[in-house]
């Protein structure tokens, strides 16, 4: 099994802490931000890399800013190149 990214473990609880917070259930949100349960479920665990448009989605659900969902820099990694880079 691949190793969660220390990044999408931390983007994945604060969406969790933002979700319990506005009182949603895992099912109810991924319903309104029109997500697959299972998928939305792997986003909170840190085990699914998500695009700018499903943050926006889970933004737009929970009514709060974008940026409330991502940590701040100095606590991310860099993370691995992908492996179709060129560099």
């Amino acid at each position: 099994m691949e190793r969660k990214h220390p990044n999408l473990v931390k983007i994945g609880k604060r969406i969790r802490d933002l979700r319990k917070a506005k009182k949603f259930s895992q099912e109810d949100l991924a319903a309104e931000a029109q997500l697959g349960r299972a998928y939305y479920g792997r986003i909170e665990r840190g085990e699914q890399n998500l695009s700018i448009q499903t943050l926006i989605r889970i933004a737009l659900t929970l009514q709060v800013e974008l940026g409330k969902l991502l940590p701040s820099l100095r606590e991310l990694k860099m993370p691995p190149p992908s492996q179709n880079s060129s560099r």
